[in-house]
């Protein structure tokens, strides 16, 4: 489906498809731009956000909110994206630092040496799908369209991050390396953690593999895999990642009254937001903002 900017704005009008209901996530609108935020962090006082389709510049199937250099999108209308985008959430999007997903399990402590590496210069950053810092104001993205956003806030130590977690870092537990970095560069207790799950594909609309299935059989407990592998029959499984990166972080100790998970699937929502599943590839990228406040 190939949309024009009037479509994707007139979006904002369009009935979501929650997979429940409940008060995980806030929808906004500020000016023009929609965007989600998570209730825990909201309640913490941290600078969050994940972004949607509405409010950008950018055209066709990038339409209009595209925050991706490198989805064949020209170049001003993603920095015009970003620019808007941190005006609504309220943040400076010249101090952004990108993360490079490869869908692995390194994170990358960030610093005020890093601010502005991979939006206003050139980034060295490489192959890293989790960022974490201390420093107020400056703000970490990620990049997804299905792919698991996973946000965390330490108040105790005032420390962010966030990672991306695909299939492979979610089976590869990327949110238990995480706070196994937090702990180490920090001195974070998991259970002082706020953590969220972010919008992503839903169990419904994840169709696997047999092979992928048995990847997270063999990861997880018996009781833990029964919530989050499904046997469709004829070699092919349903597969639940937000069950699945929960269980990550409740393993690693965080505590379940602790962690919103997403009530929004983006494949189910994919003229909303981006779902390369939805759109066969032909997609822009999502991103997750986490920031200290200054």
């Amino acid at each position: 489906m190939h949309l024009n900017i009037r479509d994707i704005d007139r979006m904002a009008d369009m009935d979501i498809k929650y997979i429940r209901k409940d008060n995980t996530t806030h929808i906004h609108t500020v000016g023009g731009v929609d965007y989600i935020t998570f209730d825990k962090l909201d309640r913490s006082g941290v600078v969050n956000a994940f972004s949607t389709r509405v409010g950008g510049v950018s055209e066709g199937y990038l339409g209009s909110m595209n925050l991706s250099f490198h989805r064949g999108d020209d170049k001003d209308r993603v920095m015009e994206n970003h620019r808007r985008f941190a005006a609504a959430v309220g943040y400076d999007y010249r101090k952004l630092v990108f993360s490079d997903q490869v869908h692995k399990t390194d994170i990358y402590k960030v610093t005020e040496a890093d601010i502005g590496k991979g939006i206003i210069r050139e980034s060295d950053i490489l192959e890293i799908d989790g960022l974490m810092t201390d420093v107020p104001g400056i703000p970490l993205m990620t990049f997804y369209a299905d792919c698991v956003p996973v946000l965390f806030y330490d108040p105790v130590n005032r420390v962010v991050a966030a990672n991306h977690s695909g299939w492979k870092g979610t089976v590869s537990k990327i949110s238990r390396h995480m706070i196994d970095r937090l702990r180490k560069e920090y001195g974070t207790a998991p259970e002082n953690l706020i953590c969220a799950i972010g919008p992503s594909i839903c169990i419904d609309c994840y169709e696997v593999s047999e092979d992928v299935a048995m990847r997270f059989i063999e990861a997880y407990t018996q009781s833990e895999t029964a919530q989050i592998v499904f046997d469709k029959g004829n070699g092919k499984y349903l597969l639940d990642l937000h069950k699945a990166n929960y269980y990550n972080l409740v393993d690693s100790g965080v505590k379940p009254e602790n962690i919103d998970v997403t009530n929004i699937c983006t494949c189910c929502n994919s003229e909303w937001l981006f779902s390369h599943r939805a759109s066969k590839g032909m997609r822009g990228n999502l991103a997750a903002v986490i920031m200290l406040p200054e």
